[in-house]
């Protein structure tokens, strides 16, 4: 007689991993390297300031005194934007059971919430983002990194075709230094990481390369890079903007909240429960000569 197989059973039970797998990524290299301050308007504003350059200063016995040209701060301002995510759930899909979620619109919450948050990371570092006051039907928007960095330290390397090198990082980095700041932190973007992996090529310069029995392994990267202006570290970031590197100081920029993040659950419309997560951030460079941005091509 043939054989009874699986393909003529009737009730098998589903076979479903209670493991939900997300390949997105989640990381915000610079909102979380950089600071928090708490601001308490939509339009907040900063002064900055420098000293004049220096110069020759000798005066003879009994001297005149005689004025000096003063020079007034510079003021800057930001403004606040809104983010926001909003999930709704039937009240059926909520009861029923799931693999891999105890409550459906709790996990749905929790994605919403790691989403804004790259949503913040984007706003501040992956678009070229200007500020806008916004109005009853246009929303607020911050000015982002890139649009508070001096213009004279947004670095142009010449063309699409032209990528990042080390001299255009060690020109950066001594324009800093001559300006008096001190970066710690180089970020760069996927494509870049491997042009900085490639400076350890250079004549004169090695790699040593462990092929012990418990330790083989060829290290291709570089995560701190030793220049005769300091030393930075080298951060890889998702989210930068395509073909940006920018050379800062994270003590230099401030994530400014307004309003931390929120979970509130909204009014019922019907037989389903709808909440949302809401934050309200800007974003402060304390001094727009204290950054270096690096960018293929011009684009500000």
């Amino acid at each position: 007689m043939p054989t009874y197989q699986t393909y003529q059973q009737v009730g098998a039970k589903e076979d479903v991993s209670d493991i939900i797998s997300n390949l997105t990524p989640t990381k915000t290299p610079f909102i979380s390297s950089i600071g928090t301050e708490n601001i308490h308007n939509t339009l907040f504003q900063w002064q900055e300031d420098e000293l004049r350059a220096v110069q020759a200063n000798a005066q003879v016995e009994g001297f005149t005194a005689t004025d000096a040209t003063i020079s007034p701060t510079s003021m800057r301002q930001n403004f606040t934007q809104i983010l926001e995510k909003t999930i709704k759930v039937s009240g059926s899909a909520d009861r029923r059971d799931t693999y891999g979620r105890a409550k459906e619109s709790a996990y749905q919450m929790s994605k919403a919430m790691q989403e804004v948050k790259r949503d913040l990371e984007h706003a501040a570092i992956g678009t070229n983002q200007v500020a806008a006051a916004g109005n009853s039907s246009t929303a607020r928007t911050f000015a982002g990194v890139q649009q508070q960095i001096h213009a004279d330290h947004r670095n142009v390397t010449g063309g699409t075709t032209t990528y990042l090198s080390e001299p255009l990082l060690l020109t950066a980095l001594q324009e800093l230094w001559t300006a008096g700041a001190d970066p710690s932190a180089v970020m760069v973007t996927g494509d870049n990481a491997i042009r900085v992996a490639d400076f350890a090529k250079a004549s004169g310069r090695f790699r040593e390369i462990t092929n012990g029995t418990a330790d083989r392994k060829i290290v291709n990267a570089v995560d701190l890079y030793v220049s005769p202006f300091g030393q930075v570290s080298i951060q890889l970031n998702r989210f930068l903007r395509a073909g940006d590197t920018l050379v800062y100081n994270p003590d230099d920029w401030k994530l400014c909240v307004f309003r931390n993040w929120f979970r509130e659950t909204l009014a019922k419309t019907g037989d389903n429960i709808m909440m949302m997560v809401v934050g309200e951030f800007s974003l402060k460079h304390k001094n727009y000569k204290s950054s270096v941005v690096i960018r293929e091509a011009a684009a500000y």
